[in-house]
């Protein structure tokens, strides 16, 4: 599984009171929206646990392996026999 960390950025002070200059200026719904998208972003969420373990077994087929490739290649559709 790959793994990819995200680049925080910090603001200084100075940048951070700018910001805010604009952001007095919305509407009260634009400031809601940014308040619930701002907290929203700094909630821990909970990692979900993958069992792989239930990921085995998943395939019941009487088939076997030689009549299963058969009938994927038995069921190709050539680009040219389709009609629209």
């Amino acid at each position: 599984m790959l793994k990819v960390k995200l680049m925080r950025i910090a603001l200084k002070n100075t940048t951070i009171d700018k910001y805010f200059g604009f952001l007095t200026k919305l509407d009260i719904i634009s400031k809601k929206r940014l308040i619930v998208k701002l907290t929203e972003s700094i909630e821990v969420k909970e990692k979900k646990h993958v069992d792989l373990k239930s990921l085995f077994g998943a395939w019941d087929d009487s088939r076997t392996s030689d009549e299963i490739i058969s009938d994927i290649k038995n069921s190709r559709v050539e680009k040219k026999s389709i009609d629209l």
